[in-house]
């Protein structure tokens, strides 16, 4: 698996999104490389890793990343965040903090918590989020978009990635200037992404985390609502919310400095 180390300071692992490479954080990382030691990961699949023998599998990805990267917070972005927050949840001594940008436990939209029927105290505390989720059939539509039509499919999800944002244009600009920047991602690979988005749900681990967590949310993201992420915050034990007021699915590409600033100052809270 591909991971590229820059910058001087205390380490911190990012992970990308759908779709993405390490190299989508180049504006965050200009803005960190200064304070911390970046260790920017392609995912099994993606990028550099295209080839990677590493099944796109939360607990295999986690394993096969902190087998090659210091004790440090995991910073996951969209999918990215499905393997931080794996990470943090099952290795706590080695994933000190965690950050969660544009990311939820649960992707889609949990039905049940739609329901008009009551359901018990326990069931409503763990199916919150879940009302705010996308539709499954969005990502089945994806998926079956793949098969038909490879390059159309990335780039509406591309351009859902930068609606919202009051700099759409610009957002949208970037995405696609680094989608392919380091080669194709297999059709497979995007197909196994796409069904974890679907199926995963990781709400049951937000109670017992261990560590401390900033969940930052973009506004105006179309991709995962930011009041999931809110929810998701409130059932954590010590975590925080920002919310980039003018930011879309991706703020790091166009409010850096407003992301790298609560970035930094999450982790030097002691």
């Amino acid at each position: 698996m591909h991971i590229e180390v820059r910058g001087r300071g205390a380490p911190l692992v990012l992970l990308h999104g759908w779709a993405m490479h390490g190299g989508v954080f180049a504006p965050l990382a200009a803005r960190l490389s200064d304070a911390f030691e970046l260790h920017l990961v392609d995912l099994p699949g993606h990028g550099r890793s295209r080839d990677s023998a590493v099944p796109l599998e939360p607990d295999a990805v986690v394993e096969a990343i902190a087998a090659h990267v210091p004790a440090a917070p995991w910073l996951g972005w969209s999918l990215g965040g499905m393997f931080a927050l794996r990470a943090a949840a099952s290795r706590p001594g080695a994933v000190p903090a965690l950050l969660m940008m544009c990311s939820a436990p649960r992707f889609v939209r949990d039905m049940a918590a739609t329901a008009p029927a009551a359901a018990s105290s326990a069931t409503v505390a763990t199916s919150a989020d879940g009302r705010y989720g996308m539709s499954p059939e969005v990502f089945a539509g994806f998926a079956q978009g793949l098969r038909e039509d490879y390059h159309g499919t990335l780039e509406r999800f591309i351009a859902l990635e930068a609606f919202g944002s009051d700099d759409a244009r610009g957002e949208l600009r970037a995405l696609r200037d680094e989608v392919f920047a380091r080669g194709e991602p297999p059709a497979s690979a995007l197909a196994q992404g796409l069904d974890l988005l679907r199926t995963v749900d990781q709400r049951p681990l937000l109670p017992g985390l261990e560590v401390p967590s900033l969940w930052i949310a973009g506004r105006r993201d179309r991709v995962v609502d930011p009041r999931a992420m809110r929810a998701a915050a409130e059932g954590t034990p010590g975590a925080r919310f920002v919310q980039v007021e003018h930011g879309g699915h991706a703020p790091f590409l166009t409010h850096a400095d407003e992301v790298a600033e609560a970035i930094a100052g999450f982790l030097a809270t002691p």
